[in-house]
This record gives C-alpha cells, sequence and structure tokens, in this order.
C-alpha cells in the first residue's frame, strides 16, 4: 500500500501530458449560465428555507434610507 501514491500521480501526469486533464476526458470550463442555471434551484430552496427574502428586504431598505440622507 505504501506505493500506491507515487503510480498514481505518475498516472495523473501522464494524463496530463496527452491533454486529459480530467478522467473523463473533458476539458475546459462550463458556460456561465449552465453552472447559474445549476445553482439557481438551490439559491431559491435555500432563500425560502431560511427566510431568506424577508433578509434582504429587511438589509435593502435600510440601506436605501442610508443612502438617502
Amino acid at each position: 500500500m505504501a506505493h500506491t501514491a507515487p503510480r498514481t500521480a505518475v498516472r495523473a501526469r501522464g494524463r496530463e501530458a496527452h491533454g486529459v486533464s480530467s478522467p473523463t476526458g473533458r476539458t475546459g470550463r462550463r458556460h456561465p449560465l449552465v453552472a447559474t442555471a445549476m445553482v439557481l434551484p438551490l439559491a431559491a430552496l435555500l432563500l425560502y428555507a431560511f427566510g431568506g427574502f424577508e433578509a434582504v428586504v429587511t438589509h435593502a431598505s435600510s440601506v436605501g434610507v442610508m443612502l438617502g440622507r
């Protein structure tokens, strides 16, 4: 078991040398709209579950009052 880490590192370096950085062979970044579409449902659920909407409205209102002075 002690010698498995060096072999794993060698295999990882071999994939990088061939232009493959992930095990699936896909490289590059996710499009920002796709990332947003993935995050929005979870954000909406958390906002609803923890009462975030009221907190955002309260903070926005207080900031508006401060800027209005």
